[in-house]
């Protein structure tokens, strides 16, 4: 067993928001999970109850409306977020794509941020030395490298935190959806890279919007609503479910 999600529970309050309604429902609206009220404290459910395992080999597309918590789900399970009830056990080393440009440093150069970041990615500094050129080569940055990355367009910043990030191949992958990383011609090199990721990886959990991007790499799905695991099996079946409740307008 790769990944075992055992009655997982994540709630978190918000102090002083019962009292104004706006900010309530603000809360509501971002969080997707159900929001209760005690005195002036307001508790969000963000995940409730869930339990599911992954085995060795499995690719999995997590399914629901925004704010349903596949953000949040993944992020308990990279061990971000501890859960407040149940427990999460993961076999083997995990990496993640939420926030790729998380930790880059603005004033030092392309090459000096491949060394920075492969060390909070997780790569010795042996492995940094070894992949900088293939980094290099894949973020097709050139003579850009030799210089502090404060003068990169948010694309080019992308771009070279994405070949970063991907360089190592994990145990577990969790992606919180691909990013747009460039032109054209990067972002397919791009996507290409993640297939490959997907495919050498023991195992994957990803969240994406596009059906057929998840049938290409996923063979299973799970289906999150409100915090909740309604569905969770073969790709086909799950996504037919969802489908289904998305069509009778009950997703939302």
């Amino acid at each position: 067993m790769l990944v075992s999600v055992d009655n997982v529970s994540l709630r978190y309050p918000v102090y002083d928001a019962a009292a104004q309604s706006f900010r309530h429902r603000l809360v509501k609206h971002a969080t997707g999970g159900r929001v209760n009220v005690e005195g002036s404290r307001v508790k969000v459910d963000a995940l409730r109850d869930l339990s599911f395992t992954m085995q060795e080999g499995d690719r999995v597309a997590l399914m629901g409306a925004n704010g349903a918590g596949k953000s949040t789900l993944l992020r308990v399970l990279a061990g971000v977020y501890p859960p407040s009830e149940g427990t999460v056990t993961v076999s083997g080393r995990v990496s993640t794509m939420f926030d790729i440009s998380l930790g880059m440093d603005s004033e030092a150069t392309g090459w000096e941020n491949i060394k920075l970041c492969g060390l909070l990615w997780g790569l010795s500094l042996e492995e940094c030395d070894q992949h900088a050129q293939s980094i290099a080569d894949f973020s097709e940055l050139g003579e850009y490298l030799s210089m502090p990355i404060r003068t990169y367009s948010a694309g080019m910043r992308l771009r070279l935190a994405f070949a970063i990030a991907t360089t190592r191949v994990p145990d577990v992958f969790l992606v919180d959806e691909v990013i747009g990383v460039g032109d054209t011609s990067f972002f397919q090199k791009a996507n290409a890279r993640l297939s490959e990721m997907a495919s050498s990886a023991r195992g994957l959990m990803i969240a994406l919007h596009s059906e057929e991007a998840q049938r290409r790499i996923c063979n299973k799905g799970l289906w999150i609503d409100h915090g909740q695991l309604m569905a969770y099996g073969p790709f086909d079946e799950v996504a037919a479910q969802y489908r289904g409740h998305v069509s009778n307008g009950t997703a939302g």
